[in-house]
């Protein structure tokens, strides 16, 4: 959207440098042509500074974050959701497999959680695209619930006993 207006203004500076020769006397317009490469230069360092991760950062809030992650779940198809599901099992199946501090254990034992529920979402959202779609599509849908099951249970298997438990008592 801002190149768009850029683009605008420069074609706005543009005409009326274009034009001013006719209006003014010559000088004029001799001294105003330096307007558009400081245009340009002015929204290049003004988009260098807003697009710096520092300045993203500061007008970072938890509002904008909790307001990102329901958009992100609205926008997620099942095989996507899938996708992510097994994307965290596996790193935490991983976390696991190494020597894990307690810390960690409890982390990724967290995560498992949101893996679950993040499942249960997937297992609503496949139930209701399945009565509609062709076989090709089912039998994706399928794979997805698979692929993310599969990857669940690896997770299981690496968390040491009674992390679930240890988690849900502190809750």
């Amino acid at each position: 959207m801002t190149k768009l207006y850029l683009v605008l203004a420069l074609a706005v500076e543009v005409s009326v440098l274009g034009l001013l020769p006719f209006v003014a006397s010559g000088w004029l317009a001799l001294l105003l042509v330096p307007i558009l490469p400081l245009t340009l230069v002015a929204a290049l360092l003004l988009h260098r500074v807003l697009g710096s991760p520092a300045y993203q950062i500061r007008r970072l809030s938890p509002e904008a974050i909790t307001r990102h992650r329901v958009e992100e779940n609205q926008a997620c198809t099942p095989e996507e959701l899938s996708r992510q599901i097994a994307e965290r099992a596996d790193e935490i199946h991983r976390t696991l497999l190494e020597s894990p501090s307690e810390i960690q254990v409890e982390m990724c034992a967290l995560g498992y959680r949101a893996c679950v529920n993040d499942m249960i979402t997937l297992t609503y959202l496949i139930n209701q695209e399945l009565p509609t779609s062709g076989p090709v599509k089912r039998l994706k849908l399928h794979a997805a619930r698979r692929r993310a099951t599969d990857s669940l249970s690896g997770a299981r298997e690496a968390m040491p006993p009674g992390a679930l438990r240890a988690t849900q008592e502190q809750q």
